[in-house]
């Protein structure tokens, strides 16, 4: 399975996205290319994006106010990019928590040393942070799935056994549910977390968690199958 890394792109000069596009796929990234903000909120709900480079000036909403959005949510990695080459510019995108910034234009070799610069230090400081990781709890329907222990417990205390595969669907599932998630996007968001490669197909796994969880598998209420789009996981999720 692919593991480049991905790289979201938010510029809104098509031209730009082109040429930064180009690029980053001859290095082995993989890419995916958007114009403003709401694509790019789009983009990383429904995808595992390991960095962003953002730029300052776009249409509606701008670099600026995204960056600090983004920030407030998670640590992804972001790297602001601008025109402009004030020194208040810099300031501001680093204060609102961009984690680099290259101002217009720039060489595809410097973009490229930046991007794997910041990713290193992105991947040291998650590696820190699993070291201590967060209880966490998801209830839907009549099940609770624990991602400290890794457990499936139904409400009459029973555990149900989850392979890693499994667990990193469902994983994926409960963290977007009532959304529509294809099956790239479902190899995507469980291979960014699987401690060995998710070599089964979605529709496997699916059917297998089917079996599992639902009441009547073969009339499923929770996982639905979306004719053309893919699955989407139907249940109200809560967060403990």
């Amino acid at each position: 399975m692919d593991t480049a890394p991905h790289i979201l792109v938010v510029d809104d000069h098509r031209e730009i996205r082109d040429l930064v596009g180009r690029a980053l796929t001859r290095e082995g990234f993989r890419v995916t290319a958007v114009a403003d903000g709401r694509a790019m909120r789009k983009a990383l709900a429904d995808s595992r994006i390991d960095l962003i480079l953002l730029d300052l000036m776009l249409p509606g909403e701008d670099g600026l106010s995204l960056c600090r959005a983004v920030r407030a949510e998670s640590d992804l990695p972001i790297i602001m990019l601008t025109a402009k080459g004030e020194e208040v510019d810099r300031v501001i995108g680093l204060e609102l928590g961009a984690d680099d910034y290259l101002p217009k234009p720039f060489g595809s070799r410097e973009l490229i040393a930046r991007i794997r610069a910041v990713l290193r230090r992105s991947r040291s400081h998650a590696a820190e942070a699993r070291a201590a990781p967060k209880p966490q709890r998801y209830r839907f329907d009549r099940w609770v799935l624990n991602t400290e222990t890794r457990e499936l417990l139904r409400d009459d205390d029973v555990t149900v056994p989850l392979s890693t595969g499994e667990y990193d669907l469902l994983l994926a599932f409960v963290e977007r549910p009532q959304r529509v998630l294809n099956r790239e996007q479902l190899l995507d968001l469980a291979r960014g977390r699987a401690a060995v490669p998710f070599d089964r197909s979605v529709d496997t796994q699916v059917s297998r968690l089917r079996r599992k969880l639902e009441r009547d598998p073969s009339e499923p209420g929770l996982i639905k199958t979306v004719w053309g789009g893919g699955y989407l996981f139907a249940a109200k999720v809560e967060q403990a």
